[in-house]
């Protein structure tokens, strides 16, 4: 009876033995897990600055190509309408000479 409770012993101080390095280890994972998310935390706040300056040039290039585009357009429309002036310049001098000629007309 008694060598039963010796090995009881042994194995309980075996398993409190285990359970304590199951427990360090496990503080020891938890401690670098901390240190590797504040270093990742520091690398992207460090990348701040650059994403920042990314975003601002691709928002800046898409502003330029955005007023291109409307001046394109703005040249089409000018050319439209003085073409159109062109073409009806004739009529306009027609009419102005009448009205000249005859006011009450």
């Amino acid at each position: 009876m008694e060598d039963t409770l010796q090995r009881l012993l042994a194995a309980e101080l075996q398993a409190e033995k285990i359970a304590s390095l199951a427990e360090e280890e496990q503080d020891r994972i938890i401690q670098t897990a901390l240190t590797d998310a504040k270093a990742e935390n520091e690398r992207f706040t460090g990348r701040l600055p650059e994403l920042h300056r990314s975003f601002v040039a691709k928002a800046q290039e898409r502003a330029e190509q955005n007023i291109a585009e409307l001046r394109r357009r703005y040249d089409e429309r000018h050319v439209q309408l003085r073409d159109q002036a062109e073409q009806r310049e004739e009529q306009a001098l027609e009419a102005a000479f009448a009205i000249l000629i005859d006011p009450h007309r």
